[in-house]
């Protein structure tokens, strides 16, 4: 079956991605212009919005804060020494600096403020520049609540005390809510470009869950799993976890939510009546998916799958209805969990939500809501109080768990699928799942 699946993925490398993928030189364009817009009209507006005159980021080669890697030219691909960036916003002539205490420039967007030959000295250098402009606020990258906020490193954070003058030490504050805001929001560009990614995703998911790749009593979840990741490197993209499939079938007990990441049995058979399940992502032009779907695999003389677990989805699906009707604006991930789950459950339903920020990074910054071993709430190491944003894009994660009288079980029906959170509400980024994946898909049954 090994040969099988490679031999599958060199000749069917393009199959069911129906997007045009496009090559590296111009995903670098694409991703340069993106960074153009953000730094020109979305940083403006979301300094104005976290009261921020000046933020200050600071990184060395190959430790790099997660926010200024996101601000990092496509040709760059990591901060090249120490590299530190400021953006000085002033509001009253509207204008955005965009400096760079660095050697050269970053990029076309970021301008180089540092002649090394005038002041050897890098940190004097900024210190000049903060002088110069006399920010009322000096936001740096610290941050208990959010990590991705948190990408100020010690020794750089010591150095830069050490050499800033006192009387600018009253002005440092926290860039958390600035830094979770730029993580956060989305342009319009990028938003046409994530459909394009969750369509790739659900065509791969769609191809995995074919009998294309699976052969009942024969393919393993494993072989499946290495299949999906090596059509993702064959298409040129990453992932930025390693896929999962796994079973549930009536002759084993519901076990633990860590089973489906965690402690699942390799190379497990998959066979005729099992519902498959799979946790796989991608990353390309700096976005990332996360999607969760089931497929059935169909016994012979079936061409459709059991009604209990055709309704099992539906009710997946509602919980989803519950959760995104109670995306608001200003809410916290834990009024929006909270709310959730007890209309679910007011439903009949035994619901499990665990919702997590995606965009820039898989497990992205912003609203938190719950964790799927936090269903009263999340703590404030976790952002308990962020409050929900527009223009954000969110992995609606949750299970619902039902019982089945025909396998004298339960099950969990497990979903995930990107969905933005804009001026019109909420929507799904590209549709979600609706009706099983059938493996193999039915066939136009012959007359005689």
């Amino acid at each position: 079956m090994k040969n099988l699946v490679i031999f599958l993925a060199a000749i069917l490398p393009m199959l069911c991605v129906c997007q045009q993928i496009l090559p590296v030189e111009e995903r670098a364009r694409v991703i340069d212009e993106i960074l153009e817009e953000r730094f020109n009209t979305l940083l403006p507006e979301l300094m104005d919005k976290t009261d921020i005159d000046m933020w200050v980021l600071i990184s060395r080669e190959y430790n790099e804060d997660p926010v200024l890697k996101t601000m990092l030219p496509a040709t760059w691909l990591n901060a090249r020494r120490r590299t530190i960036l400021v953006f000085y916003r002033n509001k009253t002539k509207n204008t955005i600096e965009k400096l760079a205490v660095a050697r050269y420039n970053v990029g076309k967007n970021i301008s180089s403020a540092w002649d090394k030959e005038k002041e050897p000295n890098q940190w004097k250098r900024l210190i000049q520049i903060i002088e110069n402009r006399n920010p009322s606020k000096i936001a740096l990258n610290y941050s208990k609540d959010h990590n991705i906020a948190d990408g100020l490193d010690k020794t750089d954070y010591d150095e830069f005390l050490s050499n800033l003058p006192k009387e600018y030490h009253k002005r440092l504050t926290t860039a958390e809510q600035l830094a979770v805001r730029w993580i956060e929001t989305r342009t319009e560009r990028e938003m046409v470009i994530y459909n394009q990614l969750v369509d790739i995703t659900h065509n791969i998911i769609a191809q995995a869950f074919s009998e294309e790749v699976i052969t009942p009593g024969v393919t393993t979840t494993t072989e499946v799993e290495w299949w999906m990741r090596q059509k993702v490197t064959d298409l040129g993209l990453k992932t930025w976890f390693h896929p999962t499939v796994d079973v549930q079938r009536t002759s084993e007990n519901l076990v633990g939510h860590l089973y489906s990441f965690s402690g699942r049995p390799e190379d497990t058979v998959i066979l005729p009546g099992d519902l498959l399940h799979c946790d796989f992502g991608i990353t390309y032009l700096r976005l990332n998916t996360d999607c969760q779907e089931l497929a059935y695999v169909l016994k012979p003389g079936e061409n459709a799958a059991p009604d209990f677990l055709v309704n099992g989805l539906k009710d997946g699906n509602r919980v989803q209805d519950f959760l995104t009707g109670n995306m608001i604006v200003g809410k916290t991930g834990n009024e929006i969990l909270a709310k959730s789950l007890a209309d679910a459950k007011v439903a009949g339903l035994r619901p499990a939500i665990y919702t997590h920020p995606l965009g820039s990074y898989g497990h992205s910054a912003g609203t938190t809501i719950g964790m799927w071993d936090s269903q009263g709430g999340v703590f404030k190491d976790d952002g308990e109080n962020y409050p929900l944003n527009p223009n954000t894009v969110y992995a609606i994660e949750l299970n619902t768990t039902i019982t089945i009288p025909e396998w004298k079980r339960d099950i969990r029906i497990m979903l995930e699928e990107a969905g933005f959170y804009g001026k019109d509400g909420f929507r799904y980024v590209n549709g979600r799942q609706t009706e099983l994946l059938l493996i193999p898909r039915p066939k136009p049954q012959l007359k005689n």
